[in-house]
């Protein structure tokens, strides 16, 4: 199986409802594009450098994130990882 783009994205979305967070990092206000402040605790995908990396963010600004598994990496890399993640949040509740 081909790990995706999307499929990272709805790994990120289970995470984010096991540790009982909505999965919105950045919020808007209205119609209008300007980033009013960010989701502390959520995590985001990031992509880059021709890679994946889980985000989460760490400041109520929108500004703030930390690198959970440190740098961007393949898509399957990062799936196991979150995989891996998650089965540990599990175990723990």
């Amino acid at each position: 199986m081909r790990i995706t783009q999307k499929f990272l994205e709805a790994q990120i979305k289970n995470l984010n409802t096991l540790v009982g967070l909505d999965g919105v990092p950045i919020y808007r206000v209205d119609d209008t594009d300007k980033v009013i402040g960010g989701n502390p605790g959520v995590y985001c995908l990031s992509c880059a450098y021709g890679g994946y990396a889980l985000h989460r963010m760490s400041a109520s600004g929108g500004t703030g994130v930390n690198d959970i598994f440190g740098g961007h990496g393949p898509a399957r890399e990062l799936s196991d990882k979150i995989s891996a993640l998650m089965y540990g949040i599990g175990l723990s509740k």
